[in-house]
């Protein structure tokens, strides 16, 4: 797939089903991750793959998690299911490290441009993922868990895995609604 034919068009699939990228294929996707922006060469980034018996995990994570923060009987059912959405989910962590001229939003934003980055790798090689926020990824149980302390943040889920469907065409937007210029 052309380069500029995928960030055109990119959309994400919720549907993945088994398997999930592994080998040269999935460090394809990690070295992709490590090629975001990075002022000051801080590498401020962390992924923690979860699959196999990892999803259940992780799974278990996100349940003590949504039970803690006195979650419904719907919500803590949904949190112990998310995991299971693919065959693989790459939680992106931005690891901040202090520095006078990059500051925390600056590397939470790289961490972010590395899941993008990773995303794409993904449909460039015949995989697909969607990117996953929400409430859990700032709980202080989801955080303690994964090792996520101080200014560092997850900044998101990244469900990995091969498309059960195709993606909808991607939205034809009016340019001008978006483009000032001064």
């Amino acid at each position: 797939m052309d380069a500029l034919e995928l960030l055109l068009n990119r959309r994400s699939v919720a549907k993945l089903v088994e398997p999930a990228p592994e080998g040269e294929h999935l460090e394809n996707i990690i070295k992709a991750g490590l090629r975001a922006p990075d002022h000051g060469n801080l590498t401020p980034w962390r992924f923690v793959l979860a699959q196999g018996e990892g999803r259940q995990k992780l799974a278990d994570i996100l349940q003590h998690a949504a039970q803690q923060r006195g979650g419904d009987e719907a919500a803590i059912e949904k949190a112990s299911k998310a995991p299971f959405r693919a065959p693989l989910v790459i939680t992106v962590i931005a690891k901040v490290t202090p520095h006078e001229k990059v500051p925390p939003i600056e590397q939470h934003l790289s961490a972010g441009c590395a899941v993008q980055a990773m995303q794409l790798a993904c449909i460039a090689q015949g995989f697909q993922g969607f990117w996953r926020s929400g409430p859990l990824m700032f709980d202080a149980n989801v955080r303690q868990a994964l090792n996520v302390h101080g200014d560092d943040e997850i900044v998101g889920f990244l469900y990995v895995g091969t498309p059960a469907t195709e993606p909808m065409k991607a939205a034809v937007r009016d340019l001008s609604q978006f483009v000032e210029f001064i």
